[in-house]
């Protein structure tokens, strides 16, 4: 049953699917969150036990959902307030990770994915958009720039194994030893369960990343384990299976039956069969033309410049507030976003 699992980056979809079954996930635990002033929905995924981390087949830890119903708009107002609230969600998670009394941090930022492949652009977009300042730093020191406190930024795009013949694990681990970062954030792209959270969500997590895994080819893992440091990772999910999309189609087939009354026998069969034999069916009925395809909107060219810039001011914003709260006196590092 492994290969008609439903392929997900999002901890928020993977627990919805337990949710449906009725099954509770002991271990894990979930809190909602809604700013209605921002118009976003945030919910916490805290996955706190071995035994939930198993069930959910993601490692312990936070997973932060931002759901932005208008995200894919041309609407900068909202685009910044997105920036802002993604901004507060970084420096908790930074403040409570690496955060040391009167030390100026250093962050590697790692654009995962594919330039010459548009959804999956996104990390090489968002670096360049970076205000990276490392270099600045260490040519003329942070009291040239007329500041007690810096968060020093460099960023690195390794590319795909196609283009260069290597693990981008390979390539953050020999980076990590040159620059020495207290702090790796990974951006990635994901791929989604649902097509109403395409463009629309955004993932933070505390965990680290496997790159390629919603869609099955799956890389080393970049984490505190494998990396030596912790590592936050960023990711929006811009591709969806091709199953996914006929079996939600079939789910709005069946309801439509019903409502209409037409072939009563049909829809009733068809609405008996779970969710893994819907989908098996789904699959072998779209092979082999279309079994394994992703699908990204049509408009993914514009969008993915749009929320690169979202996501890039977003760690920019983050940066300049971690370096302004250090210099605040009695900081509390545990304060809640």
């Amino acid at each position: 049953m492994e290969q008609f699992q439903i392929r997900t980056d999002l901890a928020l979809e993977t627990k919805e699917r337990f949710e449906e079954d009725h099954v509770e996930v002991r271990g894990v635990r979930i809190e909602k969150e809604e700013d209605e002033k921002r118009e976003l929905q945030i919910t916490k995924v805290m996955i706190e036990t071995e035994n939930g981390a198993k069930i959910m087949k993601k490692p312990r830890g936070c997973y932060v959902t931002i759901e932005a119903p208008n995200l894919m708009e041309p609407d900068e107002g909202y685009h910044r307030e997105v920036s802002v609230k993604l901004a507060e969600i970084l420096c908790h998670l930074i403040e409570n990770r690496v955060f040391t009394e009167d030390k100026d941090i250093k962050v590697l930022v790692v654009g995962l994915g594919n330039r010459e492949v548009t959804p999956d652009a996104l990390g090489p977009l968002v670096i360049e958009h970076l205000h990276v300042n490392r270099h600045i730093l260490k040519e003329y020191g942070k009291y040239a720039m007329g500041v007690d406190h810096m968060v020093s930024v460099s960023g690195m795009v390794p590319g795909v194994m196609a283009q260069t013949g290597m693990e981008s694990g390979e390539m953050i681990h020999g980076i990590i030893r040159e620059v020495e970062p207290d702090l790796v954030i990974a951006i990635d792209a994901l791929a989604a369960r649902s097509t109403k959270r395409l463009n629309r969500t955004i993932q933070i997590a505390d965990t680290g990343i496997h790159p390629g895994s919603g869609v099955g080819n799956h890389r080393q893992a970049l984490n505190k384990e494998t990396l030596g440091v912790p590592v936050i990772a960023i990711g929006i999910p811009t591709v969806v299976d091709a199953a996914t999309i006929v079996n939600d189609t079939m789910k709005n087939l069946i309801e439509a039956m019903e409502e209409a009354k037409v072939l009563p026998t049909l829809s009733g069969s068809l609405k008996s069969l779970d969710e893994i034999e819907t989908r098996q069916l789904v699959r072998e009925l779209i092979s082999p033309n279309l079994n394994g395809m992703f699908v990204t909107p049509k408009d993914i060219d514009d969008t993915i410049q749009r929320i690169s810039y979202t996501v890039s001011e977003g760690l920019n914003l983050a940066f300049l507030n971690l370096a302004e709260y250090e210099k605040k006196p009695g900081k509390d590092t545990k304060k809640e976003f």
